[in-house]
């Protein structure tokens, strides 16, 4: 049986590293068994904030890729800014390692108002001329977007809007409910630009996915109808040959952005009261952060005379940083500390849920995540001003740790999670509106 056909509208794919890109890569690789053959879109030449060679494996072997140029205003912002041609400005809105001058802000209004939904806006139009042309050859059955980029999103609308082909729209992050608006200087003319688009997609779409049950209610509060949870997941063959070798210090480890907004400052001072208070603590715990952290983050380390506790890592390829993962004593989670908190459900949550070790989650009771880890018994969830509850969960790591020398886990039930059962999922949704 000729399998149906499915256009993936996706800025991040292989060679992007990150987390961004794993949603849609991991999608395609397992849509074959589900009767469904993904084409890929994506950009050519695109300003990706790292590149993960070792993601080549997940890509499905024969699969079509289509790519278009993209104008992205990046080089000309380190040229403004004074920033090094190499240098990753991506996350420049999320995490800095310095103090930002008037460049930096100025920079940040004339992108908030001018590159509407988002910094990849010039790649639309042309996206839209080149796929209108490319389906009436080579016809799919569906449409699949994946945003943020939320361009990919308007390209996927405007090109169901001229074809008429089902089309699934997918929210890894919401649009106007992004907690990232707190950073920008967005303008009344521009937000309203916005709204218009988010409430087009919405009338558009056959059907919106989201990442979480409360970001799904937020979507409906807002007028989004047949709005359906697709996860995060993780990929059980990322974990297989996986053999648990802990670290012989008691590592609590975080992995990947680690920006202002999530700055553990209660951690901190809990490390600090151990330190002072546990004779041998410094001997045996250390903190690692791999990935990029914000400079206040590290200020706030020192403020508490904690440094020489933290171990900082630079970003590492994927495959590398899931050892870390996989072999650390504990794992910390850090959710954003923002209006949206209680939808938000990180990517390598479930990657940290696939290791099996116990996780310390700072954000708020009750969160989408916190009902997760409670279904699965795989840590606790504990608000950042809980100085009293991160301190006793700490000394709680000690004592396991220096009884063992292990701290074991409870993690279980965890297989609707897989990449492989969301795949099944979506395959579901793209059946039913590409009847």
């Amino acid at each position: 049986m000729e399998k149906k056909k499915v256009l993936i509208v996706s800025y991040y794919w292989y060679p992007s590293g990150g987390i961004g890109v794993l949603r849609c890569l991991k999608i395609a690789k397992y849509l074959r068994q589900f009767g469904w053959e993904p084409i890929i879109y994506t950009a050519k030449n695109a300003h990706y904030p790292s590149i993960d060679e070792s993601n080549l494996k997940d890509v499905p072997k024969g699969i079509t890729v289509l790519q278009q140029p993209i104008f992205e205003p990046y080089n000309l912002y380190k040229k403004f800014t004074g920033k090094s041609p190499n240098a990753n400005v991506n996350h420049a809105l999320v995490a800095s390692d310095k103090k930002e001058g008037w460049q930096h802000k100025l920079s940040v209004w004339i992108r908030s108002n001018f590159f509407i939904p988002d910094a990849r806006a010039f790649w639309i139009r042309p996206s839209v001329r080149f796929l209108v042309d490319y389906l009436k050859k080579n016809p799919v059955d569906a449409i699949f977007s994946d945003g943020p980029p939320h361009s990919n999103t308007r390209i996927a609308c405007l090109v169901k809007q001229k074809t008429g082909i089902p089309w699934l729209c997918d929210f890894q992050d919401p649009w106007t409910q992004m907690d990232l608006y707190e950073r920008l200087t967005v303008s009344a003319w521009a937000w309203k630009k916005h709204q218009k688009m988010e409430q087009e997609a919405f009338k558009t779409a056959n059907a919106i996915t989201i990442v979480s049950q409360s970001w799904k209610k937020d979507l409906e509060n807002i007028g989004a109808k047949n709005v359906s949870v697709l996860p995060w997941g993780y990929d059980e063959e990322d974990f297989k040959h996986a053999n648990f070798a802990p670290d012989w210090k008691l590592t609590l480890t975080h992995t990947g952005l680690l920006g202002e907004d999530r700055n553990p400052e209660n951690l901190f001072v809990a490390m600090r009261e151990l330190n002072e208070e546990i004779e041998d603590f410094k001997q045996v715990f250390k903190l690692q952060l791999i990935g990029e952290v914000d400079i206040k983050v590290k200020q706030e380390a020192e403020k508490q005379k904690v440094t020489h506790l933290i171990t900082y890592i630079s970003q590492l390829p994927r495959n590398e940083a899931l050892k870390y993962i996989i072999n650390t004593q504990a794992l910390l989670l850090l959710l954003n500390d923002a209006g949206n908190m209680m939808g938000r459900i990180p990517g390598k949550f479930f990657e940290y849920l696939a290791a099996k070790r116990p996780i310390l989650c700072l954000g708020a009771s009750g969160t989408d995540v916190d009902k997760i880890m409670q279904a699965t018994k795989a840590g606790v969830s504990l608000g950042y001003a809980d100085k009293n509850g991160i301190k006793a969960k700490l000394l709680s790591f000690y004592q396991d740790y220096k009884k063992t020398g292990v701290i074991e886990s409870q993690t279980a039930n965890i297989e609707e999670f897989t990449s492989k059962n969301i795949t099944k999922k979506l395959a579901t949704l793209l059946n039913e509106m590409s009847k």
